[in-house]
């Protein structure tokens, strides 16, 4: 049956923690239109930080998976299909492997019209069992939407899901004002990440070893939490960084902290389309990153930052005092960075992306024809490959 009314539309995810991929869903689900819209979310877990920014504009329902190896996940699967019936539920969008892995299947039980799967790490840190679970998953699924090309290409390439079923739709980004620029040398460097392996801030510490060396100013902040954090603190007093570098936890104010530093550094070992870089380009940081995935998307060496070898904390330092060294060449990559997001950026196209695919694969399952709703928001939508 053709649309007549706001659309009903479920969200799939497993809290409402802190994250990259939970902002850039957070902000999907706050940006939809209502009048186009009628958004719900399921969860395994009703808990975390950013719980209050979806309460506050979506009916959220907990389905309480705890394991995959649990009987009791299956029950709760079906009980996820016969949510969507009731509802009938026009669109399911998953957002993480758990999700991915757990809503897919459970909208297609169901027989959601549309059925959108995420993917938004090049290299998960993630088991043989669960990736093959997500392959499996995928099956289910109408589109997968990468966040990069880098993340489209495992996709089709390595895990061979057909590539007629996948589209990249990259991170958005709010553009705040930013602080003129200082003629200063530069000194004050932020790292923003969950404290995880594939981060590298191991690497980081190793590198601010080598640069206070040599800029007995310099000072490091680390912004975000995570299992890695005690590991971190501890090889900090190692290297004797205790009073270089701060540790500064989870943070609501990365903003603030973005504009405070003068230099962003972020040395992952695997990365997608990392939010932080996003937003440190958005802030008129320059920055200096890891060669690696979706990076190289956003960042053109030597003219929107400086990338460098993953896990080499010799290179990494090397850039790091390169910038320090010259206040001009600091200047010059973070207007260019924020120019380059400032163009190519910005959450209202994200969002109209999302909308154009949930659209066409609505069309083709004859539960939206063309129409004022259609050609609405199709009309500001930007290609989607």
């Amino acid at each position: 049956m053709p649309a007549t009314g706001p659309l009903p539309i479920a969200f799939v995810m497993p809290s409402f923690d802190p994250g990259g991929t939970e902002r850039q869903m957070i902000e999907l689900i706050r940006r939809l239109d209502r009048e186009r819209w009628q958004v719900y979310v399921a969860c395994f877990r009703r808990a975390g930080a950013w719980l209050p920014q979806v309460a506050d504009v979506a009916s959220i329902v907990e389905f309480p998976v705890r394991s995959f190896r649990q009987t009791a996940t299956l029950g709760l699967l079906k009980s996820l299909a016969r949510w969507c019936r009731a509802l009938d539920v026009a669109v399911v969008h998953t957002t993480h492997l758990p999700s991915n892995i757990f809503g897919l299947p459970a909208a297609a039980l169901a027989g959601v019209p549309a059925r959108i799967g995420n993917r938004r790490e090049v290299n998960p840190d993630k088991t043989v069992s669960e990736l093959a679970a997500q392959r499996a998953a995928y099956a289910c699924a109408h589109r997968i939407v990468a966040n990069c090309q880098a993340a489209a290409d495992r996709l089709t390439q390595v895990e061979r899901v057909p590539a007629h079923k996948v589209s990249v739709i990259p991170n958005g980004v709010v553009m705040r004002a930013v602080k003129p620029a200082e003629t200063s040398r530069p000194r004050r460097v932020v790292a923003v990440a969950n404290l995880r392996p594939e981060k590298g801030l191991d690497v980081l510490l190793r590198a601010a070893a080598i640069v206070v060396r040599r800029f007995a100013d310099a000072r490091f902040e680390i912004v975000g939490d995570g299992p890695e954090r005690a590991a971190l603190e501890a090889l900090s007093g190692a290297l004797g960084l205790r009073e270089v570098v701060s540790f500064l936890g989870h943070r609501e104010d990365v903003a603030a902290r973005l504009a405070a530093a003068d230099l962003c550094v972020h040395p992952s070992r695997s990365e997608a389309f990392p939010n932080a870089v996003l937003e440190a380009m958005t802030a008129g940081l320059p920055v200096v990153a890891s060669r690696v995935g979706g990076v190289l998307e956003l960042i053109r060496d030597g003219k929107t930052g400086l990338l460098v070898a993953a896990d080499d904390h010799d290179a990494l330092a090397g850039a790091i005092g390169q910038v320090m060294a010259d206040p001009a060449l600091a200047q010059s990559l973070g207007a260019s960075a924020r120019a380059h997001v400032s163009n190519a950026y910005s959450f209202d196209r994200m969002t109209a992306a999302f909308e154009s695919v949930y659209c066409r694969q609505l069309e083709r399952a004859g539960r939206l024809q063309t129409s004022s709703f259609k050609t609405r928001f199709e009309t500001s939508s930007p290609a989607v490959s």
